[in-house]
C-alpha cells in the first residue's frame, strides 16, 4: 500500500506543478523509476556506487553509438543488381 500510495503522491504533484504534456510527464515518471531502482540496488549492496556510476555511464555510451549506427545505417541507399 504504501508503494502505490508513493506513486500516487509523485503523479499528484507533478500534476499539481503543471505537467501536463506528455512527453514532460513520462521523462519525469522515467526518472522517478529509476531513482527507486538505484536505491533498491545499493540497498541490495549488489554493486558499490563508484562501480553502478561507471557501469550506467557505459550503458550510456553504448546506447549512443547504438543510435548512431542505426541512423548511419537508415541513411545508407541500396544498391541496385545489374541484371545480366
Amino acid at each position: 500500500m504504501t508503494k502505490s500510495k508513493f506513486v500516487i503522491d509523485k503523479l499528484a504533484m507533478l500534476i499539481e506543478q503543471g505537467l501536463i504534456s506528455y512527453k514532460d510527464l513520462s521523462s519525469e515518471t522515467i526518472n522517478v523509476l529509476k531513482s527507486k531502482r538505484d536505491e533498491i540496488i545499493f540497498k541490495m549492496k549488489l554493486t558499490s556506487k563508484e562501480e553502478t556510476d561507471i557501469l550506467i555511464k557505459r550503458v550510456d555510451s553504448l546506447e549512443k553509438k547504438i543510435e548512431k549506427l542505426e541512423k548511419n545505417s537508415l541513411k545508407k541507399k541500396t544498391t541496385r543488381v545489374k541484371k545480366l
